[in-house]
């Protein structure tokens, strides 16, 4: 299906995001810091879908990866403002 290899790759990439922030972040303000904790309640979500997407028992429908997805690209954007904030 088309739309879980859309979501598997986008899973992928924010892993990769998130990890690359945790490492910069021990330098970043206090408000930084916030946001990413924020963001972590997402990645939390977002993980606890993937296991479901990836569980072959489960039966995933088009919906549940669409919300998935939603949350994905918050997060995406979340990692985005953090980054650019580490930048600075």
């Amino acid at each position: 299906m088309a739309v879980s290899s859309d979501f598997e790759k986008l899973f992928e990439r924010l892993k990769t995001e998130r990890d690359n922030l945790k490492l910069k972040l021990h330098l970043g303000s206090m408000e930084v810091r916030e946001e990413f904790d924020e963001a972590e309640k997402k990645w939390q979500q977002l993980k606890s879908k993937a296991a479901n997407v990836t569980d072959e028992a489960a039966e995933t429908s088009e919906e549940y990866l669409d919300k998935a997805k939603v949350v994905g690209n918050e997060l995406k954007e979340a990692y985005k403002r953090i980054s650019e904030r580490l930048s600075k």
